[in-house]
């Protein structure tokens, strides 16, 4: 199914909306995208949802199985203004979105689905789950001038930290449960990367209801929603898989010559399963065993 616009989507497309979770793909530019609607695919969620420019291509496959929407990331008003939009439109339906080269995994999720997962999840009265964005990389970087190979991607195993959440409202004391989580390329990289985007926590993950908006921060209106744990034991965490700051380092003229390997002595090949995120303590399982 494809659809002219984003108004189109939202005015013809409501049974896809009918049944969650619903899988938002924002595609920015024509790498990995197949592969990243594969992949949320085969997490079974109820529907994946690509929108893209529509010169792109799609493996016909892949056009088989998703639903198009004719949009422009990169030049309309932005991601926020696009997620926000399909909030509206799907109150009490578990939404994600990511971008194309980003990979959600979460605990045991080869042998468990998405829907699972927001059940179990909800289930423990929670409405939203904090990510982690995990950066992967091409060890070859002269092969993947893009910094982009599946067969050859590398994550840093080690380097992260968290900080309290400043409270804007209340200097005194940092945001209950809140915590701004860092890591990865953003981190190694901080002078190419501007202040504001050095956070690698974003709730991808979250049911939407009347009123929630969603902020360009990747965090929302709602206060509970940007929390790591409800108060009386931790929960469930994911992780997205990334090549998107990789990607931008690499091909952004201000940075690109300045690199010429990501590799450190913290890198490790990516094995494309949870086992090792989970080792890794890139998410946790909760209760959820």
């Amino acid at each position: 199914m494809r659809y002219s616009s984003l108004d189109a989507f939202l005015a013809e497309g409501k049974t896809a909306l009918a049944k969650g979770p619903v899988a938002l793909v924002l595609v920015e530019d024509d790498v990995e995208t197949d592969s990243t609607l594969r992949h949320h695919l085969d997490l079974r969620f109820r529907q994946v949802v690509a929108f893209m420019p529509p010169a792109f291509d799609l493996a016909p496959d892949v056009e088989e199985a998703v639903i198009r929407v004719d949009h422009d990331v990169k030049r309309e008003a932005g991601f926020p203004d696009l997620v926000n939009r399909v909030i509206e439109a799907a109150p009490g339906i578990w939404l994600y979105y990511c971008f194309n080269a980003e990979y959600l995994f979460f605990p045991f999720c080869e042998t468990r689905t998405v829907g699972e997962l927001a059940t179990f999840h909800g289930e423990e009265r929670r409405d939203a789950m904090l990510t982690y964005v995990i950066d992967i990389y091409a060890g070859d970087l002269r092969q993947h001038k893009n910094a982009v190979a599946l067969e050859d991607a590398n994550l840093d195993k080690s380097g992260y930290y968290a900080l309290a959440r400043k409270d804007p409202d209340n200097h005194n004391h940092p945001k209950d449960r809140q915590l701004d989580f860092f890591g990865g390329l953003r981190w190694r990289y901080e002078e190419h990367i501007p202040p504001a985007r050095r956070k690698i926590d974003r709730i991808s993950l979250f049911k939407a209801k009347p009123g929630l908006t969603l902020r360009d921060t990747h965090t929302f209106s709602d206060e509970e929603y940007n929390t790591y744990a409800c108060p009386w034991h931790n929960n469930l965490t994911a992780a997205v898989v990334s090549f998107r700051t990789a990607k931008a380092l690499k091909t952004n003229p201000g940075s690109t010559f300045d690199i010429h390997d990501f590799r450190w002595h913290n890198s490790a090949p990516f094995e494309w399963h949870s086992r090792q995120l989970l080792d890794l303590g890139l998410m946790e399982p909760g209760q959820w065993f």
